[in-house]
């Protein structure tokens, strides 16, 4: 057969799709659309590499605070920058106040000059939740006036809540901290992360996981209306073709879906990319120009969905008799055989069995190993599943008539059947197994900050030319505010220079006091040092706390930042004190402690304001309260919310990318099955108008239909939760986690699965009382 009789068949193949009456129009732009919606979630994955690229390059771009032990010099081409970021309803606010030294200062990106004091250019995400109602509370945290809006330069995502506003008299508070001078945007020394084994797995694992679906719907999509396709290519066997040219012949008919398809696909991802540019999911949103798919990946898609339709439209009809008088497929189709079905997931666990027990101590895992052997296992569900719901649905008795007609159509197109749920199979063995990964590995990712949520919920940190009294007192009088503990802090040793030995100075009422160490009894005017504190590590306190010994508040350090070495004589009568058990702050506090009336006043400027606070938290948004009385008291206070545990932001990062292309995915099973749904009821139009012409029950038929999605769903849910649990299992062993089943997490992957495909069948079920009329069976 040579190469130019293939093309001649497949080229007639294509004219009888768009020449062959709405018959071949209908098909082929069902076939578009279903290949359409893949394609266009398969050139969105390819292009989430750039997008996160242009992500990260426009970080990078804007980087400013870089806590550098030494500051810069001032000079006309230097600007101090202040970290006043914050958070609204769970929502973070990236925020620097910016002080230009010259009239070379560097511009942030994005912005086209410098806001004066008082003035502020905010992102158009900012801007218009300042302006609605629901940004009230942040406005008032906010008040300076708009000036202007950061382009997209400026920003990493088009949701993206970030702010400049003019300061003067940052300088003095220059910290190489939250407080820095620079003379340019960007890391001048970005240090590249050590790549994770475990970390690279979960995302190797999530892109196949996620792309997988996507494969096995375009491969579904082919095949809209085989079967009256299949009568139709009987009449060329009547002009004369034989049946491998009839079978080239519908490859070209498919092919041409498949073209079309990729028309629709281009035009659904050009749609997609606009609206990715107005949407937020997870937190995370993107500008459309990020969305630009890699070329390479994009030829590789175009070429690989019209050569897919090609295959597995030839091997679909590899069991299939065309002959010039009809097609032979309403005889006892021969039994699936399992062996072969076997073993593509035996090959994918050999696959992936010798990097069992690697961890992250035995360098990367084999990309390819670990690609080659989640495929295998997740196709070995589209293998199975058409043979168990064969064996299962053979069995089936008597019942009902709705069930009987169910389970009759069920034994007489089984693949059929299989077909449509093998995409939500395959979706939900790989969000079980990805769950099943988390789940073990999310403890090498957290770990707890030690702080005890049953006595504070909220920490509040001044700079220390703020009084700590006055802006505990404001604090108090916030509505939701129960209790204010506020300290001030700062550091000593035992030489104004490069000191030997040192200890922590905490000053504050008894109240206060009492929550951090246990005192024997306490009066304003007490001095205390506190012995045998973890934090003091080999400090002798009761050599440090001799009275009349100096010591030097703030020291100063050899190559980092002037202290303001303030001298300190111990007092008389100090007394001892133990570290308190049960932490407030996640660590004990250990040197002196000084009531309010024993602290000098020399002492004042060297201390660091804290005032931890016990909220009312079933006080609306008490927390964005408190945050506005930070605000007050000093634009550079900072307001943090406690947390039991904290996350690392790589390992939070792929969970969040998983629930973004989880989400898009999900609607993709939706669409495609509803498409698939659409198409199964318009080729049965004329039974199902016959069988209402008989006096069959709307009712009946519809829980047919139900019956009929329900039985392969309830099986592929089946096959799907041991294939996640077993891949989930060999996971974990990968990298060396005990194996525990998140029962929670494998039920509810389960129940998304059946949730998307009854939403779908109750969507069909408009559609399809409209074709149960008896008017379906007039023909032309």
């Amino acid at each position: 057969m040579t190469a130019g009789q293939w093309g001649r068949d497949l080229a007639m193949g294509v004219r009888f799709a768009f020449t062959g009456g709405r018959e071949g129009w209908t098909r082929a732009v069902l076939t578009a659309i279903g290949v359409g919606l893949g394609v266009a979630l398969l050139l969105l994955t390819t292009a989430i590499p750039n997008a996160l690229s242009v992500r990260h390059e426009r970080e990078a771009a804007r980087t400013d605070i870089t806590f550098a032990v030494e500051q810069i010099p001032k000079a006309d081409d230097t600007l101090v920058v202040a970290d006043v970021g914050t958070e609204f309803r769970d929502a973070d606010v990236r925020g620097r106040a910016l002080e230009p030294e010259g009239p070379r200062a560097p511009l942030p990106p994005g912005v086209d000059e410098f806001p004066a004091e008082g003035e502020m250019v905010v992102s158009p995400a900012l801007k218009r939740l300042l302006e609605s109602d629901s940004g009230a509370l942040l406005r008032e945290r906010l008040p300076d006036r708009i000036v202007g809006t950061i382009a997209e330069s400026g920003l990493i995502g088009s949701a993206e809540l970030a702010f400049y506003r003019g300061a003067e008299g940052l300088a003095p508070h220059l910290d190489g901290g939250r407080i820095s001078r620079i003379d340019r945007y960007g890391d001048p020394h970005p240090v590249s992360e050590r790549s994770d084994p475990v970390l690279l797995l979960l995302v190797l694992v999530v892109f196949v996981v996620l792309l997988m679906p996507v494969a096995v719907f375009i491969a579904a999509a082919v095949r809209f209306g085989g079967e009256r396709r299949d009568r139709r290519l009987a009449a060329l066997r009547l002009v004369g073709s034989d049946s491998r040219m009839t079978r080239r012949i519908a490859a070209g008919e498919a092919l041409a879906g498949a073209l079309l398809g990729l028309v629709f696909g281009a035009g659904f991802f050009m749609i997609g990319r606009q609206l990715a540019g107005t949407a937020e999911v997870y937190r995370i949103s993107v500008f459309p120009s990020y969305l630009n798919p890699s070329p390479l990946l994009a030829l590789l898609v175009a070429v690989a969905v019209p050569a897919a339709a090609v295959l597995v439209t030839l091997f679909a009809l590899r069991g299939v008799v065309i002959e010039p008088l009809g097609v032979v497929r309403a005889g006892r189709p021969a039994r699936r055989r399992l062996w072969w079905r076997l073993l593509l997931p035996l090959a994918g666990l050999a696959m992936l069995y010798p990097m069992i027990g690697d961890g992250r101590d035995n360098g990367d895992f084999n990309q390819y190993l670990v690609t080659g052997g989640v495929v295998l296992l997740l196709v070995g569900v589209t293998a199975l599943l058409p043979w168990i719901v064969e064996t299962v649905v053979a069995r089936l008795g008597s019942g009902p008539v709705a069930w009987q007609l169910a389970v009759r159509r069920l034994q007489m197109s089984s693949g059929t059947a299989a077909r449509m749920v093998n995409g939500v199979a395959v979706a939900v063995a790989g969000a079980i197994a990805l769950q099943m990964l988390f789940a073990g590995v999310d403890d090498d990712y957290t770990r707890p900050t030690g702080q005890d949520l049953s006595r504070a919920q909220m920490e509040v940190v001044l700079p220390s030319e703020v009084p700590v009294a006055p802006a505990a007192d404001k604090l108090r009088d916030t509505e939701g505010v129960n209790a204010v503990y506020a300290y001030g802090e700062a550091y000593l040793g035992d030489r104004a220079l490069e000191p030997d030995v040192g200890a922590m100075v905490t000053v504050g009422d008894c109240e206060s006091l009492r929550e951090i160490a246990d005192l024997p009894s306490c009066r304003d005017g007490d001095v205390f040092a506190v012995h045998g504190a973890e934090w003091d590590g080999e400090v002798d306190m009761a050599k440090l706390a001799t009275p009349g010994r100096k010591l030097y508040l703030d020291p100063s350090y050899e190559g980092g930042p002037k202290g303001m070495q303030v001298p300190w004589t111990v007092p008389q009568g100090v007394k001892a004190a133990k570290p308190r058990t049960g932490l407030l702050a996640g660590i004990d506090r250990g040197g002196f402690l000084i009531t309010t009336k024993a602290s000098p006043d020399a002492l004042a400027p060297t201390l660091t304001g804290h005032a931890y606070l016990k909220l009312d938290e079933s006080v609306t948004d008490v927390h964005e309260r408190v945050r506005n009385t930070t605000a007050a008291i000093d634009p550079l206070a900072d307001a943090m919310q406690w947390a039991a545990t904290e996350r690392t932001g790589r390992f939070d990062a792929i969970r969040t990318g998983l629930l973004v292309g989880t989400t898009c995915v999900l609607a993709l099973i939706g669409a495609s099955l509803l498409v698939t749904q659409l198409e199964q009821l318009r080729e049965r139009k004329r039974l199902l108008s016959a069988l209402v012409a008989f006096g069959t029950r709307r009712r009946t038929l519809s829980l047919s239909v139900l019956w009929q999605t329900a039985i392969p769903i309830a099986l592929g849910l089946l096959l799907a939760s041991v294939v996640g649990l077993t891949l989930g299992t060999v996971l974990l062993k990968m990298t060396g986690t005990p194996v525990r089943v998140d029962w929670t997490g494998v039920l509810s992957m389960t129940g998304i699965g059946a949730g998307v495909v009854l939403t779908v069948t109750l969507l069909s079920l408009p559609p399809l009382l409209r074709l149960m009329r008896p008017e379906g069976l007039r023909t032309e």
